[in-house]
């Protein structure tokens, strides 16, 4: 019975065998390469030490003759030299006697001291002819020869290791070219045996990624892959079962989705991630005259707001608008209509931003109704200033004629009529600044501003009524600060209502702080309390015109609807954080 082979084990067996076989390979070549190494390690030394041993031979000869030519010379000396050459020619006989020459050496040198023994005078016996010449003259050559000899074994030893080598090489590279087509054959028997029901695997999930769930799966010899197939044929199936299953309610579940956003009062427009139209609710269709074939276009190209495009980017970066967008002027069906927006960012759970939502309200009855009303405040404040004015001073002439005494009754009244004389007129002047301010006819006066001199001087205006309620006043600007272009008498106006607010609504022993500090290309200025709070709710209304809110209420409601139109006017904008019994903050931001 065969039994199948897993494929991990095919795997194995195959990389094993090319691994197998590549090892053997670099064995051989390291064992050829440290054999050569030892024999030319061994053949250098031999060499060395059979030149050098010729070398001294020669010189130790030489000496010889120079002292057997010298008739007054000293035997002894003689007998010396003659010792220590017979020494050399030993070790030479040791080395290898006959491959060196040395055999041949020792045996004439004994016939050249025999032919000195038998000369009479060695002087006139060194003649080419003459015996004891031709026996130095041969002994001389002997180990010229051996020179000789020892050179043409270097070069022949080179030969030898340049065949050896080229063996060695040849070996390796038949040995590599094994390798390399046994690899070609491992690797095409694993393409042709796994590659082609991988790649019908993958093709079949493509399909099944795009919702086709009838595919075709490949039979193979691979046990894991047979599994993965089955395994694969199975969850395709379960996915045809589950589409089939949920598709009805993924369809009414759109169907609840797209009654939600149709039903919504605001126009809604929705835009993908590259600032294209995706949907417009029927409310956003008949506030812009548009009709679905809108859908596709570009934001801003179908508003044909270019400044849209921006604001567009900025949202789908994740971040916000620094400041409410102006309303859209559109003309539709012949009709002048206002609208306000907001773009907010559609964010995923995990992080990424799909795209973007940008909701619509129709403000042209509001506006054209905010604008009756400034027109009517402007011009009621102008008909009351001047009767106001003539009552105050006829007030200050009749105070100045009429006495009483300071505990009469009379006078109390007469210090009230002047106090609400004073309120009156004040709230005329805050009407007037206001609707000045909202129609544009306030401009500003523009000069450099130094925010330590802009704090001390409010410092000055409100420490009296700081210290009558113990409270601490303190600045705190934090370097480097840029002077601002500003108009100094409305910043003026606008820190001196944030401190009548702070010192009103902070008790005794309180605490109040003026700060500064730049922030990339803002200045942002705060005025914070230790106070009563604001609760969240009421934050919202807090800067609408007439809109009062905690526990200590006065005057109109207009100081902080003024402060923030100043602010604007400057580019800025404004703000307010707080919580209830932890103190307030308001701060403007103002652009360097």
């Amino acid at each position: 019975m065969k039994w199948p082979m897993k494929l991990r084990t095919r795997l194995f067996l195959s990389i094993s065998a090319l691994v197998t076989v590549a090892l053997l390979g670099l064995l051989l070549g390291l064992v050829s390469v440290l054999q050569m190494a030892t024999l030319q390690q061994r053949l250098v030394q031999d060499t060395t030490h059979t030149l050098s041993l010729g070398l001294q031979l020669r010189q130790n000869l030489g000496e010889q003759l120079n002292l057997m030519l010298d008739p007054y010379t000293d035997p002894k000396s003689l007998v010396t030299l003659q010792s220590q050459f017979q020494g050399l020619l030993n070790q030479g006989l040791e080395q290898d006697g006959e491959r060196t020459g040395f055999s041949k050496a020792s045996s004439n040198y004994q016939a050249f001291l025999q032919a000195y023994r038998d000369s009479p005078a060695p002087a006139r016996s060194m003649g080419v002819e003459q015996p004891l010449g031709a026996a130095f003259n041969q002994v001389r050559n002997d180990l010229l020869d051996s020179h000789k000899q020892a050179l043409e074994h270097i070069a022949r030893s080179e030969e030898q290791s340049r065949d050896h080598a080229l063996l060695v090489g040849g070996t390796l590279g038949l040995m590599g070219l094994t390798v390399l087509v046994l690899g070609f054959i491992t690797a095409h028997n694993i393409a042709r045996r796994f590659g082609q029901p991988i790649e019908a695997l993958a093709k079949a999930a493509d399909q099944v990624g795009q919702g086709n769930f009838d595919v075709t799966l490949p039979v193979t010899q691979a046990t894991e892959l047979n599994q993965l197939t089955r395994r694969f044929g199975l969850m395709a199936d379960a996915l045809r079962k589950h589409q089939a299953t949920n598709i009805d309610e993924l369809l009414a579940g759109q169907q609840r989705l797209q009654a939600v956003l149709d039903s919504i009062d605001d126009g809604l427009l929705i835009i993908d991630r590259q600032g294209r139209l995706e949907h417009l609710n029927p409310v956003a269709q008949r506030q812009l005259g548009w009709d679905p074939s809108r859908l596709g276009v570009s934001l801003a190209e179908a508003l044909q707001r270019p400044e849209l495009e921006q604001q567009l980017r900025q949202v789908l970066r994740g971040g916000s608008l620094d400041r409410p967008p102006d309303d859209l002027n559109l003309e539709v069906d012949e009709e002048s209509r206002l609208l306000t927006y907001s773009l907010t960012p559609v964010s995923h759970p995990q992080g990424p931003i799909l795209g973007a939502v940008m909701v619509l309200h129709d403000v042209t009855e509001q506006r054209a109704f905010e604008r009756v009303r400034s027109e009517f405040v402007l011009r009621a404040s102008h008909e009351l200033r001047t009767p106001v004015t003539g009552m105050h001073m006829a007030f200050g002439l009749l105070r100045e004629r009429i006495s009483f005494p300071p505990e009469a009754r009379e006078s109390d009244l007469l210090e009230t009529i002047g106090e609400e004389m004073q309120r009156l007129t004040q709230l005329i002047n805050d009407l007037l600044n206001f609707s000045r301010y909202q129609s544009g006819l306030q401009k500003l006066a523009l000069e450099p501003c130094n925010l330590d001199v802009l704090f001390e001087r409010a410092e000055q205006r409100f420490a009296e009524q700081a210290a009558a309620k113990q409270i601490e006043l303190v600045r705190e600007l934090e370097p480097p600060l840029p002077r601002l272009q500003a108009d100094i008498a409305q910043l003026d106006r606008v820190l001196d209502n944030l401190l009548h607010n702070a010192i009103r609504h902070t008790g005794h022993g309180g605490r109040i702080r003026l700060h500064a500090r730049r922030h990339a290309e803002r200045v942002i200025i705060s005025v914070e309390d230790s106070g009563e709070g604001i609760a969240y709710g009421q934050q919202g209304r807090i800067f609408e015109p007439f809109v009062q809110v905690g526990r200590k209420k006065g005057g109109a409601g207009l100081g902080l609807a003024l402060c923030k139109e100043i602010v604007q006017l400057h580019g800025g904008r404004m703000g307010v954080f707080s919580r209830p019994g932890q103190g307030t903050q308001f701060y403007m931001a103002l652009p360097v």
